[in-house]
């Protein structure tokens, strides 16, 4: 069996492209790889095409250019034009985003030219059916237990650093962080960075300061109502304690001697 490597971003922009394929349907299978990410039609320009031309190129290979028709491209539109709406859901709407049912990653569609030189919608993302008469969907899909793997194994290797191994909470922490990836893992957006383990590694980060922040807020809550119950605190406050009495003793023997 292959070793995940899973610190490569080739193999995990890979997943998520699986993992949100799941969610999506299209005219035909071989419709579901893109060739460059735009966020509306009027961008796809001659120049445009040229540049779908090599990207399509590098991926097959580095084939000629010349020998690729324009038909064959493949356009990735991000639009919520499919996307139903919902009111409500956040008192001020600022994008269209807000006006719409909140979703698992940003939505997309997939364009190609016809051989009328048209361009014709051949995949929707959140949808099951037919493409025309079918119905949105959240449901249907999954990530893929390979990706799964990738953000289990990056926590666990998160939770070896050295500035947080030595916590006795180092378990909750690599179990929030697991939690956290499961639940935002592929809302990243292949048209804004090609780094998602610069992404996934901020959200495990994040993730880990949280737990520690609010285990040092109970911590404090528990040392306070020890103290006040006449009894000794947790070795960290004690110590604190005694630094701080240290250096107030440093600055009045400063202050005392200062000629």
């Amino acid at each position: 069996m292959r070793k995940t490597n899973y610190l490569n971003n080739k193999d995990i922009l890979l997943e998520i492209h699986k993992s949100k394929n799941s969610f999506c349907t299209y005219l035909d299978s071989a419709y579901n790889q893109f060739d460059i990410i735009v966020t509306d039609k009027n961008q796809i320009t001659n120049n445009l095409i040229q540049t779908a031309k090599t990207n399509r190129s590098k991926r097959l290979g580095n084939v000629d250019l010349e020998s690729i028709p324009k038909t064959d491209l493949i356009f990735r539109i991000m639009t919520f034009d499919h996307i139903p709406d919902q009111p409500g859901r956040k008192k001020n709407p600022k994008t269209v985003a807000d006006r719409k049912i909140k979703l698992n990653f940003p939505p997309f569609q997939h364009w190609k030219f016809n051989e009328n030189n048209e361009l014709i919608c051949i995949g929707k993302s959140h949808w099951t059916g037919d493409l025309e008469h079918g119905q949105f969907s959240m449901s249907h899909g999954i990530a893929t237990d390979k990706l799964a793997l990738m953000w289990m194994k990056l926590c666990e290797r998160y939770a070896t650093r050295g500035n947080v191994r030595g916590y006795t909470y180092n378990d909750e922490m690599r179990g929030q962080a697991i939690l956290q990836l499961a639940q935002i893992g592929l809302q990243f957006d292949e048209s804004k960075s090609q780094n998602p383990f610069a992404y996934y590694t901020a959200a495990v980060t994040n993730s880990f300061v949280r737990v520690i922040n609010l285990e040092k807020r109970n911590q404090n809550i528990r040392d306070d109502i020890l103290t006040m119950n006449d009894m000794n605190p947790s070795y960290t406050r004690q110590a604190n304690d005694e630094w701080e009495v240290a250096l107030k003793r440093e600055k009045e023997f400063q202050e005392n001697n200062t000629f």
